[in-house]
């Protein structure tokens, strides 16, 4: 991605933001005492926070210094970031962030059937969808791509250890619900018991406001392109869990009258083609939400009906919304705890 269209994908997400925070702040306008908002940039994206503090602290630089210090862990778009050196075989030396990255990665691989995958870094740039540009893929170049992205990695010690030397890891299906997560903590530890956190539309929320009403979420109706104005699809109430939406509309490419979806399927190292254009995902941490998201857009929409139905109660199963297309025509499929959430207009 060049500097240009990072730029361009940030403007994206602040106006998407501007818009989806309508509906999140329309009932809290008239509220006393008034919310704190923080509002910036991270991760190549939007935040927005809004909280209530009896303290009346201003957390701007507390959110700022910790989503830079996670950057400089866990991103692929810092050039000295530690996975990046990781990924590189700069160095074998690995965090207890990026160890517990890693390990919940990996369970989420084998709790998927191999859905969702960390390991294909190396795929997911040679497509174009991370910081380097799109490669000229035949059958053989993708087929060393994916025998790297089969290598066994593992965390011994404070080291990583990997089978293949040109492994590389991706955990951009993970690492913004991961933020989100670490930024609720803080707000836990320093007393505060209402907030909505959003980083990109990863979203958490803990508590509601002071009338005792939930928060109010916005999900996004899928959009006929990239450029195309975000429209709300439906809105749910939000206490004390995150909601995660992944979809393909809004990531992808054409060429040659064929669009490439940025959401790439482990087992063919090729970019998914099926009906499903978005996936949102309630659960009580935003990393489980995030990944689980991924995975169904991986799985489509039949294989997700049928892993649902197999693991009921299970993590990341019970309140799920599908949006998909039938001939032509959008349709949703919401499981009943998700329809539960659905605030009726």
């Amino acid at each position: 991605m060049t500097k240009s269209t990072a730029k361009s994908v940030r403007r994206h997400y602040v106006g998407r933001f501007f818009t989806l925070t309508l509906i999140l702040m329309a009932s809290a306008s008239c509220q006393r005492p008034e919310p704190i908002q923080l509002l910036g940039q991270a991760q190549g994206t939007y935040y927005s926070i809004q909280y209530y503090d009896k303290q009346q602290r201003n957390l701007q630089s507390k959110v700022d210094s910790l989503l830079q210090a996670f950057d400089r862990e866990a991103s692929l778009w810092v050039d000295s970031s530690l996975l990046r050196r990781i990924n590189s075989n700069a160095t074998d030396s690995i965090s207890p962030l990026l160890a517990d990255l890693l390990d919940k990665s990996q369970w989420i691989n084998s709790y998927t059937g191999g859905a969702f995958d960390c390991r294909i870094g190396r795929i997911v740039q040679a497509w174009g969808f991370s910081f380097k540009q799109r490669e000229e893929l035949d059958a053989k170049t993708l087929a060393e791509l994916r025998k790297a992205a089969s290598g066994r990695v593992a965390v011994s010690g404070d080291r990583v250890v990997k089978q293949y030397p040109s492994t590389e890891l991706d955990f951009n299906a993970i690492a913004q619900g991961y933020a989100v997560d670490l930024l609720a903590t803080m707000f836990d530890s320093l007393g505060i018991e209402n907030y909505l956190i959003d980083v990109g539309g990863e979203v958490i929320g803990r508590g509601g406001k002071p009338d005792g009403s939930p928060w109010r979420v916005g999900i996004e109706k899928p959009a006929a392109d990239s450029s195309s104005a975000p429209v709300v699809q439906t809105a749910i109430a939000l206490r004390n869990s995150s909601v995660v939406t992944s979809g393909n509309y809004r990531k992808y490419y054409e060429r040659d009258g064929v669009k490439y979806s940025h959401t790439i399927d482990p087992s063919t190292g090729r970019p998914v083609q099926h009906s499903l254009l978005s996936v949102s995902v309630v659960d009580s941490t935003a990393w489980l939400a995030d990944a689980m998201a991924t995975a169904y857009m991986v799985m489509g929409l039949e294989r997700s009906l049928d892993f649902i139905a197999a693991h009921v109660s299970s993590p990341g199963t019970a309140a799920v919304l599908f949006i998909y297309d039938s001939a032509g025509t959008m349709c949703t499929y919401a499981t009943p705890q998700f329809e539960e959430l659905e605030i009726k207009r």
